[in-house]
């Protein structure tokens, strides 16, 4: 992939002009951000759903700072030739400006990111624009936001009715008046998506929101269905099951462990002179201590 070259903000705004679809994936670590790249994505988004997917918490909330600065210094070594945006976590953008600038410049200085996403609409588009304005590209997220998931009242599809369409719309321009260089647009009614994207001229990115969005964003775990027990999302598509596999492969080694097939003879090794080899191994030609 050194030949590879990243995408950009501009590129971005270009391919919408031109109708190029954006491929996005989310990617928690080095092999899983290096199989990407080598798949040829476009973006790979270090998303706080880590702590469903990863960690194994019941929602994104519990995701710390840390948390994201370690996975995502670890995607960013995987996928050095792709455009890497880190998730914000909870509450570490809704106080001051000087504190929300600090885990941005760690997400960027320590995690190697290339941008950070912030979870809202127009009540955040000052912190965006503050953010933007330090010299940092910011991706917008309204619909089903996770970290707001107690406060809406569970994962419940996003622009509905006129009113909450006219909601989405005013935040999604809010966020492009703020510097935003695209929205992410989830569990939102197709209608609504498609008529954001039209008004926008920053991309869209849907999960959940349909056809007519600039791109898409999947998560990683759920395209392969890398997990147990895993659970099926209308708006995912399965395109290998890797769970399945690797729970057959671990079963095997587990049967073949027991009835001692393995390891098998590929599998050792032997000495070429057993008699010259078995006293350096356990120490026959040391001279006894404490003996007279």
């Amino acid at each position: 992939m050194a030949g590879k070259q990243p995408l950009n903000i501009v590129k971005m705004r270009n391919m919408k002009r031109d109708g190029k679809p954006i491929s996005m994936l989310t990617a928690y670590d080095y092999p899983s951000a290096k199989l990407a790249e080598e798949a040829d994505i476009d973006m790979i988004l270090v998303g706080d759903s880590l702590g469903n997917v990863v960690l194994g918490y019941n929602s994104t909330i519990p995701v710390t700072l840390d948390d994201m600065v370690y996975h995502t210094r670890s995607v960013a070594r995987g996928a050095e030739h792709t455009f890497i945006v880190a998730d914000m976590p909870f509450m570490t953008y809704h106080g001051g400006i000087d504190e929300s600038l600090k885990g941005v410049r760690r997400l960027m200085q320590e995690g190697h990111a290339h941008a950070v996403k912030l979870e809202g609409g127009a009540e955040i588009a000052d912190t965006v624009k503050r953010i933007v304005q330090s010299g940092v590209p910011v991706l917008g997220h309204i619909g089903l936001t996770p970290q707001s998931v107690n406060q809406i009242g569970g994962y419940r599809i996003q622009g509905k009715d006129a009113e909450d369409a006219k909601r989405l719309m005013n935040d999604a321009k809010a966020l492009e008046a703020a510097g935003a260089f695209a929205v992410v647009l989830e569990l939102v009614t197709e209608e609504t998506a498609a008529e954001i994207t039209k008004a926008l001229t920053i991309p869209t990115i849907g999960i959940g929101a349909g056809r007519y969005c600039d791109g898409q964003v999947l998560v990683y775990h759920d395209i392969l269905k890398y997990a147990s027990p895993y659970r099926d999302k209308r708006f995912v598509k399965t395109y290998a099951d890797i769970g399945s596999v690797i729970r057959d492969g671990i079963a095997q080694y587990v049967r073949e462990v027991k009835d001692r097939s393995f390891p098998a003879e590929e599998h050792v090794f032997k000495s070429e002179n057993k008699q010259a080899s078995e006293p350096a191994l356990y120490g026959g030609n040391k001279e006894k201590v404490g003996t007279s």
